[in-house]
């Protein structure tokens, strides 16, 4: 066991503790940024002007007007930028745009005395656009061939030869929606300039570091020039680690320009309509089965709608490439993948991060040629597990493969598996309109940033003179509990109880260079960060108290808020020898760092090894369909999920249950519809409120919802032992949208095979429904197809084969079934 991981006994690490911040959350009493501009003198509001158009040129913009409107202060363009005109980490995203890429894009920022003011500033300013011919879907852009970006492959094996020996190939397609992401606190950022010109933004963005560099080069400053707070988000799930970083430079560009405080705060139909969501993919896959079920090859090409720029897209697409596999072992695997550049919002990082849309694909395999197969799907799913010593097609060997096995088998046990699925025969025998299934799906998700620069992590760590702690780092606090673990680790290091240590606010200032909160990796990154901060003053007090104690330097213990001696009783309190130390001249601070060791990725070949370690899990979800309509009910819901030694278990099933209920969301509720219309209104978000986007609320809740934590589950070489748990438990939420799939086609003969659109919606699941027992409906998007001629992957270089047509008159050419 090495140090990092192992953990003393009765320690403020493990324990079920609340959220640091519950009592102001649920009290109202919690400030988030958008809270201080009452607290601050003389703040101007910024409110943008959007076009109307999905993709244009700006001929003319006059400002003069918005000035003649009381209250209007100053309209910002392109013209008062001092620096670079871009808010995009790849310059790839104007501030101030020339040429309107999606509807609702802003043009330029009105400020005003009041937020009323602004607004009708906002009104006053005249545009003239010239339209142009705009991309609204990934089907459209693919058409059109309209891409940016890298084009990667992942590849091992002979794919082609493989999949001609297959006993069995299936060939289909796949449209995955995105998701918006909700948060509650819209994106926003406070903004003034001090007299020395230092600009300091409140921001509230998961990466201070990156909205610190975009503000520099957008004033033309240097890094130092400017300094970034979060205070707390109020929620961020990915649409706070690129997004916010342009708002935030239009506020501080406001407040150089007119030496006052500039507050910007986007509504929800605005945050709706200017920022990013999660990717939306198409896959097109063939795959090839022994007799037995082992998945033998898979060959899929991965379209993502990377909307008008490309922000995260590319990262997002080799995660999703790089977990098209989930689970399972498959020997011969080519997965292409592109980005599709569509006029549309910049689609950005979302919980996840590519790895759900992956990991679907081959869900979508599974549980499509299950019942042609005649196999449970379950047990396909079992029987393509990874085993020890198999590495995935990237070339990582999958460490602890068992631990799925044990996560699927103690769903299996403690859910009551068998005896409910002979329930659920007995029922859909006795009940020709209404319909049930269970089903079971694993998740096996790589922990760590792809980009292997981004694995490291900073910490300052203060102790005062009366013993208490100061603890910052470089994450930031979204709600997840990043905040409550890093206490729990600083108090865990020393030796002190929880009351003794106090976080505060992220700062640039006070921790530079840091990497975002995301990829599940803040508790690993930061929390090594701490305890090495902390481990530092250990060392600068250990021969302080083996003085006083007169023993030996190594015999010294720090607990419980005392310093004694291994097996003795002999104490001092942690205050009397802080105190000691102090008039001993003794550094009572430190600053701590990490990075993560054993990583190495090649992104032009997509191999190595990117991830520290895998998170595994399975969850059991059993649905109720109503066959006249297609509703549903999540009847029961069971989860193990494996999360290492926690490091605080009420957070950490807290995060299990809420990523499960967001991934629930994405796959069966939330409807992102753009206007695809030839009118005006093209390329217009349709649902841009909660009136028109369906969230889940409590009347989706499963019935019953059980969660466990994996035992015995040990990671070494992570902070006390502990695992990510951010963004794992979401990709749980497929095993809802398998079920309904089961329970669909429970409604036809045996051996139907249900297509089914995501989200599955209730109109979905019906129509799904009436296909199954051959009543008609919509057309399926693509079949699926035995005889591996149906739909073949695009392959992008030059080389390869054409996209043969994906229509059902092919199959009945070829005398493929159906």
């Amino acid at each position: 066991m090495t140090p990092l991981s192992s953990r003393p006994a009765s320690s403020p690490v493990g324990q079920s503790i609340p959220h640091e911040s519950a009592a102001l959350h649920v009290t109202g009493r919690a400030l988030y940024t958008d809270d201080l501009w009452v607290r601050t003198h003389g703040v101007l509001h910024a409110h943008p002007v959007q076009a109307p158009h999905a993709h244009a040129l700006v001929t003319r913009l006059h400002t003069a007007p918005a000035l003649e409107v009381p209250g209007v202060v100053r309209v910002l363009t392109a013209d008062d930028v001092p620096g670079v005109n871009d808010a995009g980490a790849k310059l790839d995203e104007p501030l101030f745009p020339s040429e309107v890429m999606f509807f609702g894009h802003a043009v330029c920022w009105v400020l005003g005395e009041s937020l009323e003011a602004a607004r009708l500033g906002a009104l006053a300013v005249e545009v003239d656009y010239e339209p142009l011919p705009s991309i609204v879907t990934v089907r459209q852009a693919i058409e059109a061939e309209s891409f940016q970006g890298g084009q990667p492959r992942l590849e091992r094996g002979d794919v082609d030869a493989r999949l001609a020996a297959a006993a069995h190939v299936f060939s289909g397609e796949l449209d995955l929606a995105g998701q918006e992401h909700f948060y509650l606190e819209t994106q926003c950022a406070l903004a003034h300039v001090d007299e020395a010109g230092q600009v300091f933004v409140q921001s509230s963005t998961q990466h201070p570091t990156e909205t610190q560099d975009i503000v520099a080069h957008v004033l033309g400053l240097a890094s130092h020039a400017v300094t970034v707070q979060c205070l707390r988000m109020g929620g961020g799930f990915g649409g706070k680690e690129m997004q916010p970083h342009g708002y935030a430079a239009v506020a501080a560009l406001g407040a150089t320009l007119t030496g006052r405080p500039v507050r910007l705060r986007l509504t929800r139909s605005q945050d709706i309509t200017m920022t990013g969501k999660r990717h939306g993919f198409h896959a097109q896959w063939r795959a090839g089965f022994d007799e037995a079920g082992h998945l033998l090859a898979l060959d899929a090409t991965l379209t993502s709608d990377g909307g008008w720029s490309l922000d995260l897209s590319e990262p997002v697409l080799a995660r999703a490439l790089c977990h098209v596999d989930n689970a399972y072992w498959i020997p011969d695997v080519r997965v292409n993948g592109r980005i599709a550049k569509t006029h549309k919002t910049s689609q950005t990082a979302f919980r996840g991060f590519g790895g759900p849309q992956g990991m679907l694909v081959v869900e979508d395999v599974l549980g499509r040629c299950a019942p042609r197969l005649g196999i449970d799907p379950s047990e396909l799913r079992r029987v393509n597990f990874y085993r020890a010593g198999q590495q995935t097609p990237y070339g990582q060997t999958v460490r602890h493969p068992e631990r799925a096995v044990t996560c699927w088998e103690q769903v299996l046990t403690d859910g009551g598996v068998a005896a409910r699925a002979a329930q659920i025969a007995s029922f859909n025998a006795a009940h020709v309109h209404t319909k049930r299934a269970l089903a079971l799906t694993p998740v096996k998700f790589g922990i760590s940033f792809n980009f292997t620069a981004f694995n490291q992590a900073g910490a300052l760590v203060h102790v005062y003179k009366d013993g208490s702690v100061l603890v910052n780092h470089g994450g930031t606090e979204m709600g997840q509990g990043l905040h409550t673990k890093m206490l729990q680790v600083a108090a865990t290091t020393l030796g002190v109880p929880l009351s003794s240590v106090r976080l505060a606010p992220t700062r640039t200032d006070k921790v530079p260079n840091t990497s975002a909160t995301a990829a599940s990796s803040g508790a690993d990154l930061n929390g090594a960060a701490v305890k090495d901060a902390c481990e530092q003053i250990l060392d600068r007090l250990r021969p302080v108290a083996s003085e006083r104690l007169g023993v030996p330097v190594d015999a010294v213990v720090f607990a419980g808020g005392t310093v004694g001696v291994t097996g003795g009783e002999q104490v001092v309190a942690w205050g009397d020898l802080v105190s000691q130390a102090y008039y001993q001249r003794v550094q009572l601070w430190a600053a701590g760092f990490y990075r993560t060791e054993g990583l190495h990725w090649d992104s032009t070949r997509m191999h190595g090894s990117p991830f520290k370690y895998f998170s595994y899990g399975a969850a059991a979800t059993e649905v109720e369909v109503d066959g006249f309509t297609g509703a549903y009910r999540l009847r029961r819901v069971d989860i193990v999920h494996d999360v290492g030694d926690s490091l605080s278990a009420l957070v950490d099933i807290g995060q299990i249950e809420g990523g499960f209920v967001q991934g629930a969301g994405w796959l069966t509720l939330e409807d992102l519809r753009w206007d695809e219309s030839h009118t005006p209104a093209r390329g217009r978000l349709a649902t841009a409120s909660a009136s028109t986007y369906k969230l889940p609320s409590f009347s989706e809740m499963p019935e019953v919802f059980n969660v466990a934590l994996l035992e015995r589950a040990h990671e070494d070489g992570v902070v006390y032992g502990s695992k990510a748990v951010g963004e794992p438990p979401l990709m749980l939420a497929i095993s809802v949208r398998e079920a309904l799939r089961q329970a669909a086609a429970a409604f036809g003969p045996p051996g139907t095979s249900v297509e089914l659109a995501s989200p599955a919606t209730p109109e979905a699941v019906f129509w799904a429904v009436r296909r199954a027992r051959g009543d008609g409906g919509l057309p399926q998007t693509a079949p699926l197809v035995e005889g591996g001629l149906g739909v073949v992957p695009e392959q992008p270089d030059a080389t390869a084969r054409p996209l043969h047509p994906r229509s059902e008159q092919l199959a009945r050419q070829t005398g493929a079934g159906d």
